[in-house]
């Protein structure tokens, strides 16, 4: 399943990932137009056609978005409901009989991620072996421009400390949490948890469907990948801030008593040890010295995963301090109506 709302640029290229991926059961592909003013539906139908497989690939375009609905939610929703039929195209017999197949798991990705042949059958071959009823892979970022090797890297970072994969694979523990550009679903958890309407309010959906999947007794499990690439390139510092500020006061809970306390949070621990450093006190000095370099020793390994020089390790305070400030501005966005704004929708609830 692919939500796409405007993805003409990546389509194709998603489209023939997918198409060539070597898993060894039946699979089929659904494509959902999120009514995208572009191209985006004619080039998966003739990427399709192209790679010889418009008989697995199907688009269908999304009906209009319902009040409490996200957008990303309502497509993949109308997919699940409405899989193997289309708006433009009659469907012949034997492709009937194809889309009236239950399937034993969705696979949702994104409209502009690329995967690694082996990917879906390496994803349900852990599911099945694990008995895993919801699998998750967080993609590669791009990290080529200046403000994506400066940022990007600590969006991992900062991801990984709110939802360590040790805790989410953990029955025991409530930490739930997943990466939409790639998650396997067993269909029986999708049914339990009562289907994609169950969240369908949800801006920050891959974490709300893990923690509900999971709520459910569910097991849930997420792991990086560098096979697994976004092709979403972010050229300036603004774009980057707009990813960070469309759901990190969502992740808050909307709440300015947690806001106060993150701010507060983010600039003791990662701005205050280096004013330390200017301070007339040696011992304080050096406590600050001690604390940006264990900082950088715990940020290295996420830069060393985007294979970037280890310079940028030190830097963490700066990027701690751009992510405070998106942090800052996601809330004012929330309180003036334009809360989790994404392809020109504001999806979060309007603030007070």
């Amino acid at each position: 399943m692919v939500p796409a709302r405007n993805e003409a640029e990546t389509i194709g290229r998603v489209v023939t990932s997918l198409v060539l991926q070597d898993y060894p059961g039946e699979s089929s592909v659904v494509i959902v137009d999120d009514h995208s003013e572009d191209a985006t539906a004619d080039i998966a139908r003739q990427v399709a056609a192209d790679n010889g497989a418009a008989e697995r690939v199907r688009v269908v375009s999304a009906s209009e978005l319902p009040p409490g609905w996200t957008g990303k939610l309502w497509a993949l929703n109308e997919g699940v409901s409405r899989r193997g039929t289309t708006q433009a195209e009659i469907l012949t017999a034997s492709e009937l009989n194809s889309a009236a197949e239950v399937p034993d798991f969705y696979w949702f990705t994104d409209a502009d991620v690329t995967h690694a042949p082996d990917t879906l059958r390496r994803l349900v071959g852990r599911a099945q072996r694990e008995r895993l009823d919801l699998a998750s892979l967080m993609v590669l970022l791009q990290a080529k421009t200046l403000p994506e090797r400066a940022l990007i890297p600590a969006f991992l970072y900062f991801f990984l400390m709110l939802y360590p994969p040790k805790w989410i694979a953990d029955e025991e523990l409530g930490t739930a949490g997943a990466a939409g550009g790639c998650i396997l679903l067993r269909r029986e958890a999708l049914t339990r948890i009562g289907g994609l309407a169950a969240i369908r309010g949800e801006v920050i959906d891959d974490c709300a469907l893990a923690k509900a999947v999971k709520l459910s007794r569910g097991r849930v499990w997420m792991g990086l990948t560098r096979k697994s690439t976004s092709l979403r390139a972010y050229g300036t510092f603004g774009e980057i801030r707009d990813l960070i500020a469309r759901t990190a006061f969502t992740q808050l809970r909307y709440s300015v008593l947690i806001l106060v306390g993150t701010l507060a949070g983010m600039f003791l621990t990662y701005v205050a040890p280096v004013l330390l450093l200017f301070a007339h006190d040696s011992t304080a000095r050096v406590l600050g010295f001690v604390a940006w370099l264990l900082m950088t020793l715990s940020f290295l390994p996420t830069v060393r995963f985007y294979r970037l020089s280890p310079l940028w390790a030190p830097m963490l305070p700066m990027t701690a301090v751009f992510y405070t400030y998106a942090t800052w501005l996601s809330a004012v966005r929330h309180w003036m109506g334009r809360g989790g704004f994404w392809k020109g929708r504001a999806q979060a609830p309007r603030g007070v």
